[in-house]
C-alpha cells in the first residue's frame, strides 16, 4: 500500500547532508555571480583590432606557399621514379 504524504509526514535529515546542501548551493551561487562579473567587464573591454595584413607579409606568405609546391612536385616526380623501379624490378 502506497504512503500518503500529509501535514503529519515526516522525515529526517541529517547535519551532514544539510551541510552538503548548503556548499552545493553556495558553490552555484558564487560561480554565478564570478560569471556574471566576468562577463560585464568582457563587455568594458575595447574590441580586438581587425589584424591588417602588409603587403611584405603578403608577399613573404606567397612565396612560402609556392616554394612548398616547387618542394611538393619535385617530391612528387622523385616518387613516380621509385615507383617506376620498383614496377620495373617486381615485373620483370
Amino acid at each position: 500500500m502506497a504512503k500518503e504524504l500529509n501535514e503529519d509526514t515526516g522525515f529526517t535529515v541529517s547535519i551532514k547532508t544539510l551541510v552538503a546542501i548548503g556548499a552545493a548551493i553556495t558553490t552555484i551561487v558564487g560561480m554565478w555571480f564570478a560569471l556574471q562579473a566576468d562577463i560585464a567587464e568582457a563587455k568594458e573591454l575595447p574590441a580586438p583590432a581587425d589584424p591588417e595584413v602588409t603587403r611584405m607579409e603578403f608577399d613573404m606568405k606567397d612565396q612560402m606557399i609556392r616554394q612548398t609546391i616547387m618542394t611538393t612536385q619535385e617530391d612528387v616526380k622523385e616518387i613516380k621514379k621509385s615507383i617506376e623501379k620498383i614496377e620495373d624490378k617486381l615485373y620483370e
